[in-house]
């Protein structure tokens, strides 16, 4: 990997160090906020039960609330909690602990979470396309080509850190982006991130055929666009038409059964072990799949799940089809959306507005002294054959479960919303609600995902969407005998519950990863307090809609699985114009959801609309009277 000579490393301004916070010039700028970061707080016992009782009962009857609130109660009252909370702080004041939660949070949620990270962990984007209609091969080339500027500014921790209002986020997600992979292990799973130095090459996938590309020739000079592109086709030829047996579709399986399959590959030839390395240690992997999507739907199912053969899912991976269409999958146990979308973001901007060098134009002789891409070989015996044949049965029963609907609903977007000053999340978490009430009579358990990358190592915490005031606004919505008037101000009073907690949810001070810590610090022998086995608490954390906002021009679709199985997962998009949701379930009813969606949306708009008018009405009719 050779440095580019852009790059270069300057002691940043006084100015633009916000208050609170110091540089370390030692650790690059990416990095020279991290060490003054905050730490992820303790929030106080009594704010977060406060918070967890009002966040229950929009879920229970009178009964059940009552009932919750004695076990919160006695659980607030008794010395047990005050020992836990005591023993979370002196956690968190541990000397050289970064955050009493990452560690304990990225095991349980990810590393020794042992179902396939397909449907279950990993998500996509669908890129906007390129409207010069590349082929598939000139496409990826420049997908790859666009990254390396991205890579460099990542690996020597140049690029700018992310910023909100001013505070700067933590940065250190951002090395898993290349050159790392996942590590199927029982009975938590690890990761490992390799020299970009000493690994510089790309892997493609075609056919279920990996082939290793070196970035650079042999002299150390960065390799064009139109060299990749010319190495990219040499794959597409050498791979044929007719596919291998499929090493990928292992990574697809259960984590224990891959993880005996690993030992199975290995077992089989020393020759599969190198392979494997070259595969994990890439950049990144690049999926040159066999089809050519068309709709919305069909590109983020390919880019979601593919075939579960021409993949790698340990690794972040580009995909790229036949028609020039293309996408990302992302490996999600080290980091979240935010820097993958940034990555997203930075490539395919830089190529929609030309401000990619992408080196000299092809001609007959380019690529001509370059070695040809490597196949890299896998020896597959008895025993693994069997692995590949059971990986791929798992796959399509799991996959075969799943349907997915995309809305890509033109009513309106952000622009109209904020005519009525109005944050657009909240608009879009409310129209959630109101769909979920259309279809099934009630609110839905929603979890929203709020980042916490102000503090250190910081990842996520959830916004508990469902909410009285929602409930209240949603209810009246289904009520005919509600004015509008009266409609549009219980709306308002849930936009701002709505953000409330989603402030608190980024300054962590929210409820889940709370009393997740609460639970992680009791000692053996300890009874489990009753807040915990009360019904509620697992009633109120089974996320029946799981949702996430990532809004971006550069792509056109995101999305995940359902966090529970009977549940969704609700991913969505808010732009000038129009607001896009993805939804995935175990076919529960998709179509029907999207359905309500995008009556709940027109809806909520008209009654928005009405009330307005009344209310302009009412204030003309007033002015009159005063004349």
């Amino acid at each position: 990997m050779s440095k580019s000579r852009s790059l270069k490393t300057s002691a940043p301004r006084k100015s633009d160090v916000p208050p609170g916070y110091s540089v370390d010039a030692s650790a690059g700028p990416m990095l020279r906020f991290e060490a003054s970061l905050p730490q992820l707080p303790v929030p106080p016992l009594q704010s977060t039960l406060s918070k967890y009782l009002e966040s229950v009962q929009p879920l229970l009857t009178p009964a059940e609330f009552s009932q919750t609130q004695t076990a919160v109660n006695k659980f607030l009252e008794s010395p047990l909690s005050k020992q836990l909370q005591e023993r979370l702080q002196e956690r968190a004041a541990q000397p050289g602990i970064k955050s009493w939660l990452s560690e304990w949070w990225n095991d349980v949620a990810y590393m020794a979470y042992r179902d396939s990270v397909v449907v279950n962990v990993s998500y996509y984007y669908v890129h906007k396309d390129d409207p010069k209609k590349p082929s598939q091969a000139r496409r990826a080339a420049e997908l790859v080509k666009a990254l390396l500027p991205f890579r460099a500014l990542v690996e020597y921790n140049q690029l700018e850190p992310d910023k909100i209002r001013g505070a700067p986020l933590s940065m250190e997600s951002f090395k898993w982006l290349f050159h790392s992979s996942r590590y199927p292990v029982k009975p938590s799973d690890t990761a490992h991130k390799f020299s970009a130095a000493e690994h510089n090459h790309v892997v493609f996938v075609r056919k279920n055929k990996f082939f290793k590309v070196p970035l650079a020739t042999p002299e150390g000079r960065e390799l064009t666009a139109a060299e990749l592109e010319v190495q990219v086709e040499r794959i597409l030829q050498s791979a044929g038409e007719v596919a291998a047996a499929s090493v990928g579709v292992l990574t697809s399986e259960d984590r224990d059964v891959w993880a005996d399959a690993r030992g199975d590959l290995l077992a089989a030839s020393p020759a599969n072990e190198v392979s494997l390395k070259d595969i994990e240690s890439a950049m990144i992997v690049v999926a040159l799949d066999d089809t050519k999507p068309v709709t919305r739907e069909d590109a983020s199912w390919a880019c979601w799940v593919g075939d579960g053969k021409n993949r790698f899912y340990d690794k972040h991976q580009l995909i790229v089809f036949e028609n020039g269409k293309s996408g990302f999958l992302g490996e999600h146990s080290c980091m979240d959306g935010t820097p993958t979308l940034r990555m997203t973001e930075f490539i395919i901007g830089a190529l929609t507005n030309n401000k990619i060098d992408l080196g000299p134009a092809r001609s007959p002789s380019t690529g001509s002294s370059l070695p040809a891409p490597t196949e890299l070989s896998f020896t597959i015996d008895s025993k693994t054959k069997s692995n590949i044949a059971q990986a791929e049965k798992s796959f399509n029963e799991l996959v075969g479960k799943h349907d997915m609907e995309v809305l890509h609903y033109e009513g309106y977007g952000k622009e109209y919303i904020k005519k009525f000053k109005t944050s657009p999340d909240a608009w879009a978490q409310l129209v959630k609600q109101l769909a979920f009430h259309k279809m099934f009579g009630r609110p839905g358990v929603c979890y929203e995902s709020a980042q916490t990358r102000k503090y250190k190592v910081g990842r996520t915490e959830v916004i508990r969407s469902a909410s009285n005031e929602s409930k209240k606004w949603a209810e009246s919505m289904l009520d005919s005998e509600v004015s509008d008037e009266t409609r549009a101000k219980l709306f308002r009073q849930a936009v701002a519950r709505h953000l409330q907690y989603a402030a608190w949810a980024a300054d962590g001070q929210g409820v889940d990863r709370h009393l997740f810590g609460l639970k992680k610090v009791l000692k053996e022998g300890e009874a489990l307090p009753g807040i915990y086995t009360d019904p509620a608490f697992s009633k109120s954390s089974h996320w029946e809609l799981s949702t996430s906002n990532l809004s971006s021009p550069y792509i056109d679709g995101w999305g995940y699985g359902e966090v529970v199985p009977d549940g969704y997962g609700l991913s969505y998009t808010i732009a000038d114009n129009y607001i896009r949701w993805t939804i995935t379930s175990v076919k529960r009813r998709t179509k029907e959801l999207k359905h309500y969606l995008a009556e709940a949306a027109t809806e909520t708009k008209e009654m928005m609309e009405r009330a307005a008018k009344a209310e302009a009405a009412k204030s003309s009719e007033s002015g009159k009277a005063k004349l």
